[in-house]
């Protein structure tokens, strides 16, 4: 497994960002426990200093919008529909390594999972909610908002409003002396750019630090802020290490706060707006989702974003139908292909050295992940359990919603990954017996 330092690296938006605490000194709590009560008592109390931790998680990563300042990503309608056709996946034991088997229920309770959701050539094949999770709940999704962020700008760029080798201080010149500036979009896309960053969690001086207190992590009502007001202001200060643009991967969040910033700057609209209209309401989205915003309300780019099960399921299986969803073509085909094409394999690990990288990863690209599995599936990620996997050799969705108390961990980045792949080889042998 990674050592903390690349979990960080890896992971974007973290926990650990948040000062150390106790959860509860007496009995454990459970997530019907939690804010309950007038007033709630404080040991029972999700703030925006806790709601990262066991087991105020379960509870925080549910009602981000009872924390934090949120915008609406407005669904609209009709909603389209998703046919149901289960497969019992429960009597199933996958191998996880080291000749260890687990069964659905036992990786799903060892991986903290709130929403679990199968898709199969576009109907459900299996889903599951637990420790009080429902169905109309929009979950934090983390990082996995990075990928809607890279979707966004590849169709811009097929559209001929962005030009992927044309530089960041092109379009925005307030980052000119950045360390973004010199980058091309697609270096950005990929996180290639050579960014001064550490996201060292132990070092309470860290950038990462900084980033989140941006976003009101760790936010403590009787402290004094005096940073920046927002990500406009404080993207500009971030500046370039001693290497060249393109030779290596790095994980840096604010990479995608650039992004966006691009996409407000060329198309006039806010993050959440281009996502309603250009994802959520063509998909026929059953819920409204939010995006976190910052101190002065720019959304977080890099991890705001929270959303049903169902829907990010609808999402993923309009990209394995080429972009063809609900009776509408919402993305360009050439955009779909790029996600969908693995590359980027030779950068990957060269700055980590990392076994991660090497045997479950396969590379990065556009703001996706791509497994090293035989189907090379990709993969939105956030971190605390978010993915939505794309298999499209067995045209599967997984979306997995989790609250893991470890911003990355064997459960869900090892474990995960493997399972559904076997998950993936069970249903085409069903097609073929069928």
């Amino acid at each position: 497994m990674k050592t903390p330092l690349l979990v960080l690296l890896r992971s974007g938006l973290i926990a650990i960002l948040l000062a150390p605490g106790a959860a509860n000194a007496g009995q454990p709590l459970v997530v019907d426990d939690l804010m309950q009560g007038a007033p709630v008592p404080p040991e029972k109390r999700v703030t925006l200093q806790n709601f990262m931790q066991e087991p105020f998680s379960r509870w925080g990563f549910r009602h981000i919008r009872q924390l934090a300042p949120t915008a609406d990503i407005y669904a609209g309608s009709p909603i389209s529909p998703l046919e149901s056709s289960p497969v019992d996946l429960d009597a199933l034991a996958f191998e996880v390594g080291e000749g260890r088997t687990l069964d659905l229920a036992t990786w799903m309770e060892e991986s903290r999972t709130d929403s679990f959701l199968v898709l199969h050539r576009g109907r459900i094949v299996y889903e599951r909610y637990l420790h009080g999770m429902q169905p109309q709940l929009p979950h934090q999704m983390f990082s996995v908002t990075k990928s809607f962020v890279g979707t966004l700008v590849l169709t811009l760029a097929e559209e001929g409003q962005i030009d992927l080798e044309r530089t960041v201080a092109s379009y925005i010149p307030e980052l000119a002396d950045s360390a973004f500036g010199s980058a091309s979009v697609q270096q950005v896309l990929d996180m290639v750019t050579s960014v001064s960053f550490s996201e060292d969690y132990a070092d309470p001086e860290a950038d990462i630090w900084h980033y989140g207190k941006i976003v009101w992590i760790g936010h403590d009502p009787a402290a004094a802020y005096t940073g920046p007001a927002s990500m406009y202001d404080y993207l500009p200060t971030l500046k370039p290490r001693d290497a060249a643009h393109g030779l290596a991967f790095h994980y840096v969040t604010p990479n995608t706060d650039v992004l966006a910033w691009i996409l407000s700057r060329v198309t006039g609209q806010s993050l959440q707006e281009l996502i309603a209209e250009r994802l959520w309401q063509p998909l026929g989205a059953e819920r409204s989702g939010y995006l976190w915003l910052d101190r002065s309300g720019v959304p977080m780019a890099g991890g705001g974003l929270n959303i049903t099960a169902r829907d990010a399921a609808r999402f993923g299986q309009m990209i394995l139908q080429g972009g063809f969803y609900n009776q509408r073509q919402i993305l360009p085909p050439a955009v779909v292909r790029r996600i969908l094409t693995p590359r980027n394999r030779d950068v990957f690990n060269v700055l980590y050295q990392d076994d991660w990288y090497d045997t479950v990863a396969y590379g990065y690209h556009d703001q996706w992940w791509s497994f090293n599995n035989p189907h090379k599936a990709v993969s939105a990620i956030g971190v605390h359990g978010q993915f939505i996997y794309l298999d499209s050799v067995a045209d599967m969705v997984v979306v997995k919603q989790s609250a893991h108390p470890e911003a990355e961990g064997e459960s869900n980045e090892v474990h995960g990954p493997l399972i559904w792949h076997q998950i993936a080889v069970h249903l085409l042998g069903l097609d073929r017996d069928q």
